[in-house]
């Protein structure tokens, strides 16, 4: 492994942040990847050497880098220090607000002055981050969609205080890994999920409330809007609960009913139903769901368990 390479750290290594880090080793960065979750470092692994393998079927303008090599690129660690030879940090860990406090408060005691962080957020707001930290000029939100390496293009989110040079930082990044920055506003749920959560939220309550199978509503999205992926199989993707938790934060910001999160979906997150990385959610998944591989369709619908059927009362 080249010691030249540039150094990229991230923060959590869920359903988005393991793609993100394929995303970087495949296009010649050095990953930092911190976890606290051995599990998780552990379906990283997984995700990479497929993301490696496939990849570049899926997406032609991939480099190819065999798994060998890209998980080479990786240090796998639980210990937050370990970022602080990092250029820049995307931060993957959860939307529960005390988590993300917590997190940006320790990450500004460990990265050296000067150091940006990237705000891998679907709600929170962030000028309400930057805040936690001796550098709000340098906190930048960059919302990956999943899985970040078949994507083009990165929601970047710009708070009040983020600076020219750090906007022209990640945006300097996301132009190597290929990608388009789309820059708008600090608001909660930015355009993607302001939008894209209430899509979901209703997906969700007709199957509550009318009992129909989850891919009948899938269908109707792919064939007739041309969307590649149904609102219960983008879910399924993102994750139930961070689907769910998304709402909350939305409801909590704007106090529209619109965004409380369905009965189902709460009783889903409760089952540990959570999607692809749980190998059932809306839909039931084989290994390669499990491990996040987007090339994987679902074995089944879900949606014949007492949970996911019949009308609301």
């Amino acid at each position: 492994m080249s010691e030249d390479k540039r150094v990229i750290g991230v923060l959590g290594a869920g359903a988005i942040g393991s793609t993100v880090c394929a995303d970087l080793v495949l296009h010649g960065f050095r990953v930092v990847l911190v976890d606290t979750d051995p599990a998780a470092l552990d379906r990283t692994r997984e995700v990479v050497a497929e993301a490696a393998h496939f990849g570049p079927m899926l997406r032609r303008a991939l480099p190819r880098v065999s798994p060998d090599e890209a998980l080479a690129a990786i240090d796998f660690t639980g210990e937050l220090s370990a970022l602080r030879d990092c250029e820049f940090v995307v931060e993957n860990v959860s939307e529960r607000w005390e988590v993300k406090e917590r997190v940006y408060r320790a990450l500004d005691e460990v990265l050296p002055p000067g150091v940006a962080i990237g705000v891998n957020t679907s709600s929170i707001g962030i000028g309400r981050l930057a805040a936690l930290t001796s550098r709000p000029e340098l906190v930048v939100g960059v919302h990956f969609m999943n899985p970040s390496y078949l994507k083009d293009t990165v929601e970047v989110m710009r708070g009040a205080d983020t600076s020219d040079a750090c906007l022209a930082q990640v945006t300097g990044l996301l132009s190597a890994l290929g990608k388009e920055g789309v820059v708008v506003g600090d608001f909660p749920g930015f355009v993607s999920n302001r939008v894209s959560h209430l899509f979901f939220n209703e997906a969700a309550r007709l199957i509550e409330d009318e009992g129909l199978d989850p891919q009948v509503v899938d269908t109707i999205f792919k064939k007739c809007f041309g969307h590649r992926m149904g609102p219960l199989e983008t879910i399924d993707l993102i994750g139930v609960d961070t689907v769910t938790l998304t709402l909350d934060s939305l409801y909590d910001s704007y106090q529209d009913p619109r965004f409380q999160a369905s009965g189902l979906l709460r009783s889903m997150m409760a089952q540990g139903r959570l999607g692809r990385k749980a190998g059932a959610g809306f839909y039931q998944y084989g290994q390669y769901g499990r491990n996040g591989r987007n090339g994987g369709s679902p074995d089944r619908s879900a949606a014949s368990t007492p949970s996911n059927t019949g009308k609301r009362a």
